[in-house]
């Protein structure tokens, strides 16, 4: 089903802690399939991380200061369409973690709107420090990333095995 810019009105967002990781679990896998997909050197990385490791590693973050999670709802579906992990270290380094939304829901704001509440939140936290990690091959992300101030800082290599 392809959504129209008018349908927008049925978005709700919804937001809290940690507490809400298991609720995005079919739109992480959509993510971790997307990534799958488009990756260069590292596929079976993806094809081996689930989302429980994903959640365990969440989760210890979150230990060490806070973790917001917002959740894009269609209220005619009731079902969740995008989400948007965000989180700050007691240093007040913070981080957008991850960011998705359904192929049919992209271009309606969606994500925009996600990366703007958890800029805002960031931003009323005290953050000093702000960053998001664009997996290789996913490049095409940077032009929605630039929209908000983000830009290539430094490149992290990883020894393939």
């Amino acid at each position: 089903m392809q959504r129209q810019k008018n349908q927008l009105t049925t978005i709700i967002y919804r937001s809290g802690d940690e507490s809400l990781l298991d609720e995005i679990q079919e739109l992480w896998e959509a993510l971790n399939q997307h990534h799958r997909d488009a990756a260069v050197n590292f596929k079976t990385h993806y094809d081996k991380f689930t989302f429980e490791m994903r959640k365990i590693k969440l989760l210890q973050k979150a230990k060490n200061g806070q973790m917001r999670i917002e959740i894009a709802i269609d209220q005619e579906t009731a079902r969740n369409v995008g989400y948007c992990i965000s989180q700050i270290e007691c240093s007040g380094d913070a981080e957008m973690e991850s960011l998705y939304v359904l192929e049919n829901y992209r271009g309606l704001g969606l994500g925009e709107k996600l990366l703007s509440n958890a800029l805002a939140w960031m931003d009323e936290m005290g953050a000093h420090t702000k960053t998001v990690t664009v997996a290789v091959g996913n490049e095409k992300a940077f032009s929605f990333y630039q929209r908000f101030g983000f830009y290539p800082r430094k490149t992290v290599l990883e020894q393939l095995k």
